[in-house]
């Protein structure tokens, strides 16, 4: 392939994408690559990978559903890095009582 023609490919995918990162979805590639494996790429990427015929744009429904299993999975390693985070110490009654900054008074 000419370079040109190749670089002029690429240029003309980057204008025909509005967005600055879209989804693609993969397909079967000589060198193992896998059909339907979804991905987001920046607009660049994605037109060189349309060019060399690695990927296509996803549809619609696809590129939603990517979305929303990518925040559900944002969302999982948040509540999971929270929950590291959390910090349990077991206290004895006179301790907890000291650390109040008082004791009970008997009598």
């Amino acid at each position: 392939m000419n370079l040109k023609m190749y670089y002029d490919k690429i240029r003309e995918w980057e204008a025909k994408i509005g967005e600055e990162f879209v989804v693609l979805a993969s397909l079967e590639t000589p060198d193992g690559g896998k059909v339907g494996v979804k991905t987001e790429a920046g607009k660049r990427t994605a037109a060189r990978m349309l060019v060399e015929g690695r990927a296509r744009l996803a549809t619609p429904a696809e590129t939603e559903e990517f979305r929303a299993e990518q925040a559900a999975a944002r969302a999982e390693a948040e509540r999971a890095a929270a929950a590291a985070r959390v910090q349990v110490a077991v206290v004895s009654g006179p301790e907890l009582e000291k650390l109040k900054g008082g004791s009970r008074t008997k009598g």
